[in-house]
């Protein structure tokens, strides 16, 4: 039915569709039928009636929608006279808006506009508008058939659009057609405009706790290379890969911001390179820290193919303007967010392998430095960098669980996903904060003895392991009885002390017992039972013990006769006597004690 109030348009082709044009406005004759003139009628357009605006179109007698109508001039008895009989309008849910609360800062004479999907997100149709009622408060009905409906408030433009308080850029806003919300009284308050954010609040915690992260991070790539050490390749790769997290941790903190997203919209796409190109450059800090190995070209361009095909795939979005882009991401267009999606699936599954990598390279490393080391390497930071790498995993899980949760339950997840994201942010940014204090506190981490062993590249080339042998290890050996060997192991050990030497190696003591690496490493494996770090480790507690039950000794601490004895460290030391003894040093010391 139509009210009396209610006026009739024709929406066709000729006046590119639209649905409230006055010079295609219906008259109304005596007999209260409605009618229009048209002239200059081409031999074929398409048309329907409406009642101003989409949200009023008209349907069939069930409310269902109807197909454009069709007019060809051959086709009709009277082409100069067409009767239409309308069955219905479309049945359209009504959604009644109130503005509880608007912005300090809103200026007094401002006009409010809602924009959304039900009117192809234009930002000042005067059909949308919003007017206040003498309560206080601002209202707008619409009537759509969209689910859901997405909408947000404007003043206007795009430049004026609702935003955080902060006046940073938020989510649309999120209505489902059958959720529990009263469709006829849905309460809304706006928290600030993206254009009058408060000065006091342009920078929340969040973003500055980013930008300290950043901060961290110049610092380092400016401190880390001033390092003397042997092992500048690794700390080079270090220095590039903080160099990559930065940046785009930075990018991610102004692409927060309207001014900075308008000038240049394609920053809100740049921070998603994080998610090929981080674990790589990691990948590479490792090979060179633990191994001193250098990456083949080859292995290095496959390892950034996948960032080069994101760059691929990334490209059509920035050949666009910065508007058409800002409007793809207002609207969440499907192929805009299809790439995000699929890219970040493919991403999850890449930086997945690689930790699990790492992990497996780290364990490696340390069952490898055991066979030929006799003291620890400060690898504690590489401990805590996994353990964020993972979190930032878990997380990540956690977004592609509520996103799958919210499409097969159809439910809104808008926020959890926007704060998992912020999340991930977060817990990856504090990688620097704990690289920076172990570089400030313990600058030796990052003049670790590598390895010469890869689990990266299992079975390469060993000629750096054999460059490493002494001139005796290249002396062929007779085959000896391993008791005889075991003998002459313990002999030396007991006469010369080896042990109180720190940087006491396998190569080392190899070649001042006159064997072979491969002979000694099998000589302490098979006849001791033991690796190198255990065999030398068990030789210096027990002379820590004899010191200790020494009265010469008496007035030395625990940890000066640990370091008397060849220990490099008090966390070494209290592991290595725990293993051994099934003590700590202070338990062993007080039942060692004569009780009075």
């Amino acid at each position: 039915m139509i009210s009396p109030s209610s006026s009739l348009f024709l929406a066709s082709d000729l006046n590119n569709w639209s649905p409230g044009d006055p010079n295609y406005k219906f008259r109304k004759d005596q007999a209260g039928k409605y009618y229009i003139d048209i002239p200059k009628v081409p031999a074929r357009f398409e048309y329907k009636i409406t009642q101003g605006n989409w949200t009023m179109v008209e349907g069939d007698s069930s409310g269902s929608p109807l197909a454009d109508r069709v007019y060809e001039a051959s086709k009709e008895a009277d082409p100069h006279l067409i009767r239409i009989r309308i069955a219905g309008w479309e049945k359209k849910i009504v959604y009644t808006f109130i503005i509880n609360k608007l912005p300090e800062n809103t200026p007094h004479d401002a006009e409010i506009f809602i924009s959304g999907n039900f009117n192809d997100w234009e930002p000042a149709n005067p059909l949308y508008k919003v007017y206040k009622n003498v309560d206080g408060t601002y209202r707008t009905t619409i009537y759509t058939d969209k689910d859901p409906v997405e909408y947000k408030f404007t003043r206007g433009s795009w430049e004026s659009i609702e935003g955080r308080e902060s006046g940073k850029a938020r989510p649309n806003r999120t209505i489902y057609r059958d959720s529990k919300v009263d469709h006829m009284s849905i309460n809304v308050e706006i928290d600030g405009w993206e254009d009058l954010s408060a000065s006091f609040h342009f920078y929340s915690l969040y973003d500055l706790l980013l930008l300290f992260s950043v901060f961290q991070g110049i610092l380092l790539i400016i401190a880390i290379p001033s390092m003397q050490n042997y092992n500048r390749p690794a700390n080079r790769w270090l220095v590039i890969t903080i160099g990559v997290a930065s940046l785009m941790i930075l990018l991610r903190t102004i692409g927060g911001y309207r001014e900075a997203a308008q000038a240049f919209g394609k920053i809100l796409l740049m921070p998603d390179f994080i998610l090929f190109l981080y674990v790589p450059a990691f990948y590479f800090y490792l090979q060179r820290l633990l191994f001193n190995q250098s990456v083949k070209p080859f292995r290095q361009v496959v390892l950034f193919l996948p960032v080069l095909l994101q760059c691929f795939v990334y490209l059509p979005f920035f050949l666009i303007s910065d508007r058409e882009l800002h409007l793809l991401f207002l609207v969440r267009d499907r192929s805009l967010f299809g790439v995000f999606l699929g890219t970040g699936l493919l991403a999850l599954g890449w930086n997945t392998y690689f930790w699990f990598l790492f992990r497996r390279t780290f364990r490696f490393y340390r069952e490898q430095y055991q066979s030929h080391f006799s003291y620890e390497q400060n690898l504690h930071y590489l401990n805590t960098v996994l353990f964020i790498q993972a979190l930032c995993l878990g997380l990540w899980y956690f977004l592609f669980l509520m996103l799958g949760l919210g499409y097969c339950f159809d439910f809104d997840v808008t926020q959890i996903v926007e704060g998992s994201v912020d999340a991930i942010w977060l817990a990856f940014s504090t990688i620097t904060y704990f690289v920076g204090y172990f570089a400030i506190h313990q600058p030796e981490i990052f003049k670790i003895s590598p390895q010469p062993r890869s689990i990266f590249d299992v079975g390469a080339s060993t000629e750096e392991t054999e460059g490493q042998e002494s001139v005796a290890d290249k002396k062929p050996e007779q085959p000896e009885d391993i008791t005889d060997l075991k003998r002459q192991v313990e002999e030396y050990m007991a006469k010369e002390k080896p042990f109180t030497n720190p940087k006491l190696t396998l190569s080392e003591l190899a070649g001042k017992l006159k064997l072979s690496q491969h002979t000694l490493s099998r000589v302490i494996n098979d006849g001791f039972e033991k690796n190198f770090f255990d065999f030398i480790n068990s030789y210096r507690i027990e002379d820590f013990k004899k010191r200790v039950d020494n009265p010469k000794f008496k007035n030395y601490t625990l940890l000066s006769i640990a370091y008397e004895v060849g220990f490099n460290s008090k966390t070494a030391f209290n592991r290595s006597f725990k293993k051994i003894t099934g003590q700590t040093p202070r338990d062993y010391y007080n039942a060692s004690r004569p009780e009075e």
